[in-house]
């Protein structure tokens, strides 16, 4: 259940990316950053589970947060983060019109 509520909310972040970037520079720039952030998806989760099975047993803690669970988990607080600053950095900057 904990991996499909995250999938989830990866599938509404996708589309508001999309969205947004679609409205601001067209379709190239929306799809492209939906390729962004699929290489991000994919990187960060083999990483994430990488690290968690050095640390962490396949059953996790229990039938909810299993190890696979937990590596969604640690995959999107670490992309939250890296997203943050991401944007902030581009809401704060001057527009170039």
């Amino acid at each position: 259940m904990v991996p499909l509520f995250i999938f989830y909310l990866h599938l509404v972040g996708l589309t508001a990316a999309f969205t947004a970037e679609y409205q601001k520079e067209g379709t190239g720039a929306g799809l492209l950053n939906v390729g962004f952030f699929v290489l991000i998806f994919s990187v960060g989760w083999t990483i994430s589970t990488f690290v968690l099975k050095h640390l962490v047993g396949a059953e996790g803690f229990g039938v909810w947060l299993d190890r696979d669970a937990l590596s969604l988990l640690l995959l999107t607080a670490g992309e939250a983060v890296f997203l943050y600053f991401y944007f902030s950095e581009r809401r704060t900057a001057a527009p170039s019109h």
